[in-house]
């Protein structure tokens, strides 16, 4: 069993807690049933079940910490990585950014969890092979694609008196479609909590649709294009970009965020006045977890406002050497956008490029968050308001700091999974100008 309810995991962690001599402790408790099916040329490759958990220990006496883990329950082993953690505290060495556990914290009410994603079977994960796979081969296409759902829980207790539990649910599906000739390639994504969102066929017909159009792509000269960005393609920039936006780097000059001579950009103006980016655990298409690892409460809190920085992240350690208020890494980001749907922008386009996604992203200068890339499976010539032709891939320069302040226009919002650190976007399509292309790629 790995999903225990509210009051199962408090008895576990009680028990734990219980049996620490350290000064203080810390455990987290965390579950998790997953589901998967994975496809390739039209044809199911792998597909299966996991269903774990995992108990992890902090002891610590003074500044002196160890963990250690375990996936067994009952007390003979909850006592065993008690004494397993509190040995191995013995032998560390003082940490001296350590900080002691919070005592009780008051959250928000959860809407991460959706009963019908954890209801999904072997069966609905086939069949949603099946669907995408007939399809693809209706149109002469050869598809690969990876469903996963998952169904979690953790919970997390301290010797202060510290309890929180939450559950969730997830489900990410991800589809690339090549043209049999292989000169075409498409690519859609779709993430939800809830599964009764999730519509399979529509998600494979818009990678069926860029791939057939994106066949037999021609040339084009790099140099600064006005863009318009699909959510899956500036879902990875803006993921890197506020995955920067840490205090500490700031203050130490090692951020974009860092002001030459010293001190930090916040408060300032640095992006477009339209720019509002902000974290909420409570949104309706992006519901994150009230709580962050350690501890602290979730809420909601402007990031970006009318262009403005207005808030920077400080984990404990360095909020208390600053003499400042901790603020938490998000769970979720939401940035406003507008009306426009993509064929009013791409209407409104009198030449540019439609893109997809990027990927291989990679950094150039932490320092200006300037990033290198490559467009991929589905890249398109607009003129005069028409989708033209499409082109063969670029190789990109650009940060996110720059492209947020060459705004055009705001699109109508989506959900996006950007990848890594468990955030999740709701990100507008974007117009932007002098996006910079800096070479092409053969791939397709």
């Amino acid at each position: 069993m790995s999903l225990y309810s509210k009051e199962e995991a408090r008895q576990i962690l009680e028990k734990v807690v219980k049996f620490s001599k350290a000064d203080g402790c810390e455990v987290i408790l965390t579950g998790a049933a997953i589901g998967n099916i994975r496809y390739a040329r039209n044809s199911v490759s792998t597909a299966g079940e996991n269903n774990d958990a995992t108990l992890i220990v902090q002891s610590y006496f003074g500044k002196k910490s160890g963990t250690a883990t375990i996936n067994e329950f009952d007390d003979a082993s909850l006592e065993k990585v008690v004494r397993m953690s509190e040995e191995l505290a013995t032998l560390a060495p003082e940490n001296p950014e350590f900080m002691e556990p919070l005592p009780q914290q008051t959250y928000g009410e959860s809407t991460t969890y959706a009963e019908a994603t954890s209801k999904i079977t072997p069966d609905f994960r086939a069949n949603a092979a099946a669907n995408s796979i007939k399809l693809a081969r209706n149109k002469g296409v050869t598809a690969a694609g990876f469903l996963v759902d998952e169904t979690s829980v953790a919970a997390m207790m301290n010797s202060k008196g510290l309890f929180a539990y939450n559950q969730s649910t997830n489900v990410t599906y991800t589809a690339t479609m090549r043209t049999d000739d292989g000169t075409g390639s498409g690519w859609v994504t779709r993430d939800f909590n809830d599964v009764t969102k999730l519509d399979i066929g529509e998600a494979s017909l818009v990678a069926i649709d860029k791939a057939l159009h994106s066949r037999n792509a021609k040339a084009i000269e790099p140099g600064k294009y006005t863009v318009i960005l699909e959510p899956a393609a500036s879902a990875e920039l803006l993921r890197n970009m506020l995955f920067n936006m840490n205090a500490r780097p700031a203050d130490e000059g090692r951020s974009f965020l860092s002001k030459k001579g010293g001190g930090t950009k916040l408060g300032e103006k640095i992006y477009d006045e339209r720019i509002n980016f902000y974290t909420d655990p409570t949104h309706s298409e992006v519901p994150a977890a009230p709580w962050t690892p350690d501890g602290q409460a979730r809420k909601k809190m402007d990031i970006i406002r009318n262009g403005v920085v207005k808030n920077i992240f400080y984990d404990r350690y360095w909020a208390s050497k600053k003499h400042v208020e901790s603020v938490p890494f998000p769970g979720n980001a939401i940035m406003d956008g507008g009306s426009a749907s993509l064929d009013d922008m791409i209407r409104d386009t009198k030449k540019g490029i439609l893109v997809t996604r990027f990927w291989y992203i990679r950094t150039v200068d932490p320092q200006t968050l300037l990033y290198t890339g490559l467009t991929r499976d589905g890249t398109f010539y607009i003129e005069n308001g028409k989708i033209k032709h499409p082109i063969k891939n670029f190789r990109f320069n650009e940060s996110p700091v720059i492209m947020l302040n060459n705004l055009e226009t705001l699109g109508k919002q989506v959900r996006v999974s950007a990848g890594g650190g468990g955030v999740n976007f709701f990100l507008p399509y974007m117009k932007i100008r002098d996006f910079t292309f800096t070479s092409l790629s053969d791939a397709i």
